[in-house]
């Protein structure tokens, strides 16, 4: 396996712990994160004035020289699958598909197959310059298994360093439609009243909470308002569904991107998501405001209906802005053509 050197040099002032010493003075075109920098000092990989160094935490002194030496990037462990992708835009640094329901995004205990990290490395073929000393995608959001719509996914480690900055300061723009329960109105007292909510003008409702697991079904998030991660979902309602309304269609955009964080905003303001087995997005509508085959169909729907429709960033290599959109998909489709009609 053949390796390459690279030499760094501590500049003035630098931070007190040596990975973010590091993080700071290697060239940006090393495209090394302080994850990666991590672990190569852990794997004896980084020299000090020529002695091996594995604490990240030592402190560091201007004009310091460190020795990296960065091994070829090795093959995965995942496996690549023949599994039909849509891809939407593809370049020599990143890739965006539009995921279909009930595909999860990476392997995990319970899902070792079948996964878009699967497809990818079918798709890629072995042209993969690797992310993290690993010829696999470089998954720097996800999107959960029963919700459709885009993701981006890097191809190498300056695109995954660049990517992972812009989720880190919330400058991706995503947008996500999704149907719920109710309508949400800034002129209902009740949800006027729901801490965390708040409105804006234009009828938009600001969602802000701390998100942390439940504390007894790890397999949910729970809202807290002390610990937990901060998390804040806009918005606005874009068509309404009955006579009266009972069921909405909302655009929601993301300032955060916390686990599940659309679908326990929602439910939290009182609007789960029509299919959402574990929020609570199951409810029966009032018969007389949808026809028996509307009322029927949301019944009826097999999961969340939560799809991804809008991503935007800048390309991490070539600084271009890129936006794309992709329509729900057919079952959702269905679904809203049966509670227009």
């Amino acid at each position: 396996m053949s390796a390459s050197e690279l030499v760094v040099i501590i500049g003035p002032n630098p931070p007190s712990r040596l990975d973010k010493a590091l993080a700071r003075d290697v060239p940006e075109e090393a495209s090394l994160s302080r994850a990666r920098l991590v672990k190569l000092l852990a794997g004896g990989a980084i020299l000090r004035n020529g002695a091996v160094e594995t604490d990240q935490k030592a402190k560091v002194a201007e004009g310091d020289v460190f020795q990296i030496t960065i091994e070829e990037a090795v093959d995965s462990h995942i496996l690549p699958e023949d599994i039909p992708l849509d891809v939407i835009w593809e370049d020599a640094d990143l890739i965006v598909v539009n995921k279909p329901a009930g595909m999860v995004v990476h392997p995990a205990p319970g899902t070792p197959g079948g996964t878009l990290v699967n497809a990818l490395l079918h798709h890629f073929g072995g042209e993969l310059s690797g992310v993290g000393g690993s010829k696999r995608p470089g998954i720097v959001h996800r999107i959960d298994k029963d919700t459709t719509g885009l993701l981006v996914v890097a191809k190498s480690d300056k695109a995954h360093h660049g990517l992972a900055a812009q989720f880190e300061k919330h400058t991706v723009e995503r947008q996500y439609n999704a149907l719920v329960y109710g309508v949400p109105d800034a002129a209902d007292p009740r949800l006027r009243g729901t801490k965390g909510v708040s409105f804006a003008p234009g009828n938009i409702m600001k969602i802000t909470t701390q998100l942390a697991r439940h504390k007894t079904d790890r397999q949910r998030q729970a809202v807290r308002f002390e610990g937990g991660r901060h998390a804040v979902t806009r918005s606005r309602t874009l068509e309404t569904f009955g006579t009266p309304p009972v069921a909405a269609m909302v655009e929601c955009w993301l300032e955060t991107g916390r686990t599940h964080q659309i679908r326990v905003h929602m439910a939290h303001a009182g609007h789960g998501l029509i299919g959402d087995q574990t929020y609570g997005g199951r409810r029966k509508l009032n018969a007389k405001s949808l026809s028996p085959l509307a009322a029927e169909a949301v019944a009826k729907f097999p999961r969340q209906a939560l799809h991804a429709a809008v991503l935007g960033f800048e390309h991490p290599v070539t600084g271009e802005h890129l936006r794309f959109e992709a329509p729900v998909p057919a079952d959702f489709s269905d679904l809203l053509a049966v509670l227009r009609n």
